[in-house]
């Protein structure tokens, strides 16, 4: 299907991504964040009528004391490795899922409901701290040290070894250390990654697992594998219907590294096939590394933006971060109503070329284009790809689409945007404009 990136071991994907597959519609020194080298790159919800037992909720194991604040200063620290701008800063701290009112809040409460109501000893965690360690987001989950999601091109660094978390996978063996082993744990993740309107470097996961009893103990592998999965289809699917109604459903293969095997969950949603989530039974040496030996289990991760996308009819992914009360304004804690669009001003093409080094990572020129741009930056695309054989040299091109979300841009914005990224790109990404 076009447009789709695979969730698997061999793309960079980690579990569920905000990425939709249905069609809704001057100076010349770099600024410090970006001088440093890089390394790399229509049915809706069915309503849980009779209210659920409330979710037990705690917070994070990790959360600084007091809470928020001081985000900048955590962040943005200096040194060869740190390549966390301003606004991706700006980002850390906003807990748009503990927002009763907001659309990433309704899906979330909707999901821990459903869970709850199932089995009453889930726990709902939404308060770990975004920041975080290599080992706990990638080594713990046995991604491999050559895995593109550890690239600086992909990954927020505060040093070498600390990070804004990609995934809330990163906090599933800290859970199950204290002793958690039904939960499901919701944040705020950080990634770099292209600019339209399905994708934004900070979005919301939502992980799932589940160590279910009556496999503990049990010593042959094909026996609890075949429980795992028998659970975690009933479990999924139940939680699918409880969103979108009951809907044609259908199981994909798919490959995580912390999972074995591994699914992913699609649904027929208004004639497109959707993919919703990847799950799978959890790694026995996962759980073996928390002195877990004899237990089994499955886990699952979800985006709450695709979601939210779909059952809101919500277009754009910038729409989840705006302060504007006509988004703000039309959503109710516990109702999944349409997105009705306030505005649609005119957008502002500019195009840009250069030729490119050997090794360039597009992430990288995407993150300068939203320093620059900020959320004015509706999309990049790569209009055209030149390869001169001659000079032995290959340029890219791409448009950019400058458009504001509550007003119109005037022209001498958008060209002083244009020009200091002009100003900017050459040096910083070693490239040759033409």
């Amino acid at each position: 299907r076009e447009g789709r990136r695979k969730s698997s071991m061999l793309s960079r994907r980690i579990y569920s991504t905000p990425r939709l597959l249905v069609g809704l519609t001057q100076h010349h020194v770099a600024p410090q964040w970006v001088q440093r080298p890089f390394l790399g790159r229509t049915t809706h919800a069915s309503y849980i009528h009779t209210p659920p037992p409330a979710p037990r909720r705690t917070r994070g194991l990790s959360t600084p004391a007091g809470g928020g604040g001081g985000w900048e200063e955590r962040l943005i620290v200096g040194g060869p490795h740190n390549n966390i701008p301003p606004h991706i800063a700006a980002l850390v701290g906003r807990d748009l899922h503990l927002q009763p009112n907001h659309p990433l809040s309704i899906i979330k409460k909707k999901i821990e409901q459903y869970f709850v109501s199932r089995d009453a000893s889930f726990v709902c965690r939404d308060s770990m701290d975004p920041i975080t360690t290599t080992h706990a987001c990638f080594d713990t989950l046995l991604i491999p040290p050559d895995h593109q999601s550890r690239k600086p091109s992909d990954t927020y660094y505060i040093d070498e070894k600390t990070l804004l978390r990609t995934h809330t996978s990163a906090h599933q063996t800290e859970l199950l250390s204290s002793g958690e082993t039904k939960f499901l744990c919701t944040g705020d993740v950080y990634r770099r990654d292209e600019i339209d309107a399905s994708h934004y470097p900070a979005f919301h996961q939502m992980e799932g697992v589940k160590l279910i009893e009556r496999c503990k103990g049990m010593a042959g592998r094909d026996e609890w594998v075949s429980i795992c999965i028998e659970e975690l289809k009933a479990d999924l699917e139940g939680m699918v219907d409880e969103l979108f109604g009951k809907v044609e459903k259908r199981w994909v293969d798919a490959y995580f590294p912390f999972t074995e095997p591994s699914l992913e969950l699609e649904i027929l949603f208004e004639g497109e096939w959707l993919e919703v989530l990847g799950c799978g039974v959890m790694q026995q040496k996962i759980l073996d590394s928390v002195g877990l030996h004899d237990q089994h289990g499955w886990a699952f991760g979800l985006g709450l933006e695709r979601l939210a996308m779909v059952l809101f009819q919500i277009p754009d992914i910038r729409l989840f971060w705006s302060k504007d009360e006509r988004f703000l304004s039309q959503f109710r804690a516990g109702e999944i109503t349409k997105f009705e669009p306030f505005s649609k001003y005119p957008p502002c093409y500019k195009d840009i070329a250069f030729w490119v080094p050997e090794g360039f990572e597009e992430n990288n020129f995407m993150e300068m284009v939203r320093g620059v741009a900020g959320d004015v930056a509706e999309s990049v695309v790569l209009l055209d790809r030149f390869e001169n054989k001659k000079i032995g040299k290959t340029s890219h091109c791409y448009r950019i689409n400058y458009r504001a979300m509550d007003r119109n841009l005037t022209n001498e914005e958008v060209d002083a945007m244009q020009a200091r990224l002009r100003d900017e790109v050459p040096g910083a990404l070693n490239v040759e404009l033409r």
